[in-house]
């Protein structure tokens, strides 16, 4: 009875030797399958990430009633800037990334306080 199960495995296994040897199967349909799992992988991973993005954007109530309540259109904004002076400006230069920004302040809050306006 065992020899007969051994004889049947071996003729089962010189039958798969032909595919073992086979190429596609050895390597394209193992590449295939990492390709395809990896799609639905990646899907469940991103999903996730954007269930997360939902919840944390999420406001509370009495937020978003404010937000509402504050609407501030393009006239209104327009209007404050009509109203607003600008003969006073000054053009301030911020340091370059090579020069040290707390000096370059101070010589210019220097400059400006011995100018006479």
């Amino acid at each position: 009875m065992q020899e007969a199960v051994t004889r049947s495995l071996r003729r089962g296994l010189e039958r798969l030797r032909p595919l073992a040897k086979n190429k596609t199967l050895r390597y394209g349909v193992p590449m295939m399958l990492l390709i395809i799992g990896g799609s639905f992988g990646l899907r469940e991973f991103t999903q996730i990430r954007y269930d997360a993005q939902k919840l944390h954007s999420k406001m509370d109530p009495a937020l978003e009633e404010r937000i509402r309540k504050n609407k501030i259109s393009l006239e209104s904004e327009y209007e404050k800037l009509k109203s607003s002076n600008f003969d006073d400006w000054k053009n301030i230069r911020g340091p370059r990334p090579w020069e040290d920004s707390k000096s370059l302040q101070e010589q210019q809050q220097q400059v400006l306080h011995s100018k006479p306006s």
